[in-house]
């Protein structure tokens, strides 16, 4: 069992053990979590919590790995290794702090959507380059791209589920965009009657 959970990742099985938990909380009356998409949600939460902490914990914690450790996963091509790891690590505790608050939910769901498949070539490159992490082997790539798919999936059920009106107000008061996102939607309007 320990050998599944390292190949899937810890962070899996967060996910994994805590929308269920969740769910089971919302059907004994916790109203927060009475649906499906607020569970993930808040467990998606807790998974970006766990992945945005690690960065910043010292190098004595064992447990976890190292902010340098994540560091030797960045590409060459990215500039600033160890600045990247805090950037996304703040993103990641910014992210899952949206998902917890229903008024931002769509907004961090779409980002962070957007976000893990920004992260995904570390993880190639790590796999690519036998790039341990805190001594365990790299997830293979016939594991951790599935995975990074559903995550991305899983995110925008989210978003989708999740009410956008906030993220339309904001919109709405960027100069010049409304225009932009009406005929936008007329596209998408058009397009859809036509299927």
């Amino acid at each position: 069992m320990e050998d599944l959970v390292n190949a899937l990742g810890v962070e899996l099985a967060v996910l994994v053990v805590a929308a269920p938990a969740l769910r089971l909380l919302g059907a004994l009356g916790v109203r927060r979590f009475t649906d499906w998409p607020a569970c993930a949600a808040h467990a998606m939460a807790a998974m970006l919590v766990l992945t945005g902490i690690v960065r910043f914990v010292p190098d004595s914690m064992a447990a976890m790995p190292s902010a340098e450790e994540l560091a030797r996963m960045v590409p060459p091509f990215v500039p600033f290794p160890l600045a990247m790891v805090y950037l996304t690590g703040v993103l990641e505790l910014l992210i899952a702090v949206g998902l917890v608050l229903a008024r931002t939910r769509w907004s961090a769901g779409v980002g962070l959507a957007v976000l893990l498949p920004l992260l995904l070539p570390a993880n190639i490159y790590a796999a690519l380059n036998d790039i341990p992490l805190n001594g365990a082997e790299a997830t293979p790539l016939w594991i951790r791209i599935p995975q990074q798919a559903a995550y991305v999936a899983i995110a925008l059920w989210i978003a989708k589920s999740a009410d956008s009106a906030g993220a339309r107000r904001l919109l709405k008061a960027v100069p010049g965009l409304p225009g932009r996102l009406r005929g936008w939607r007329t596209g998408v309007k058009a397009v859809r009657g036509s299927g």
